[in-house]
């Protein structure tokens, strides 16, 4: 009769400390919000390549979140890096909002107006239109050169960025999910704008949801999701959480006083 009891005991305490795991044998490098800037990439970059010395034994995956362009100065050549990185080594990149704002800007005038406003400005400027010939042109004007100021190579990669990726127990998205929906249902505007409606949630979710597009002073570890977005844009700081096995760490790159150095940290278990 006391056996019955206590083994459902220890089966719930064996529950409450199971913590989420990537699969055996994978590592995995997933990197927040870019936002043009390039150089706090190129840090991160190397010290992730540095980081894999070890990995002999593991096979090693680095995802991107989304949003690498607009706000920061340097967004042309954020994707310059991501595809020539790419050849290195298999880089998988999702889709953000500003990404679709971009793209949709060739269809649309009053999306690119729209996307101007949050950052896009940033972003044409940095495929070499001179400032002061951006200062001249009218928004149809803009709107008729857009193809040829950004290759087309540049605009085929962007539009090849995936939705979401799932690993074990977890889920990289930019923005968040619908709490309210299996994963192969959510809606792809979800994954890419959501917001309150997520981060406000407090049960228990699908997998663990490891996104972007929201900023926070220090990465958000939560018990169902994990924000990564540091503010690269503001606050200078990028960052890639690292997970391997039921473990996480951080490493940042981050820009103080005109110099970048690399930062890391494991994160409570």
């Amino acid at each position: 009769m006391i056996l019955a009891p206590l083994n459902k005991l220890f089966r719930r305490e064996a529950t409450q400390t199971t913590r989420p795991c990537v699969p055996g044998g994978e590592r995995y490098y997933v990197v927040g919000d870019i936002h043009g800037r390039c150089d706090l990439f190129d840090a991160l970059v190397e010290a992730i390549e540095a980081d894999t010395a070890d990995a002999d034994s593991v096979v090693t995956h680095v995802v991107l979140l989304g949003d690498l362009i607009d706000r920061g100065p340097e967004s042309a050549g954020v994707i310059k890096r991501a595809r020539k990185w790419r050849k290195k080594r298999p880089v998988r990149i999702i889709a953000g909002n500003h990404e679709e704002m971009f793209l949709e800007s060739f269809q649309d005038a009053e999306v690119l107006r729209h996307f101007l406003k949050h950052g896009g400005r940033e972003t044409i400027l940095s495929y070499g239109l001179p400032r002061k010939e951006y200062r001249k042109l009218s928004l149809e004007e803009l709107f008729e050169r857009l193809p040829e100021i950004v290759p087309q190579a540049d605009r085929e990669f962007i539009a090849g960025f995936e939705d979401m990726i799932v690993a074990g127990d977890y889920v990289f998205v930019h923005a968040g999910i619908d709490p309210n929906l299996p994963l192969e249902q959510q809606r792809r505007s979800d994954l890419m704008w959501i917001r309150e409606r997520f981060l406000r949630h407090r049960g228990p979710l699908p997998k663990v949801v490891v996104h972007g597009h929201t900023i926070f002073d220090e990465v958000e570890d939560r018990p169902h999701r994990i924000g990564v977005d540091t503010g690269a844009f503001r606050t200078g700081i990028l960052t890639a959480l690292v997970l391997e096995g039921d473990q996480r760490r951080t490493i940042q790159a981050v820009e103080k006083e005109g110099r970048i150095k690399i930062k890391r940290k494991e994160l409570a278990q």
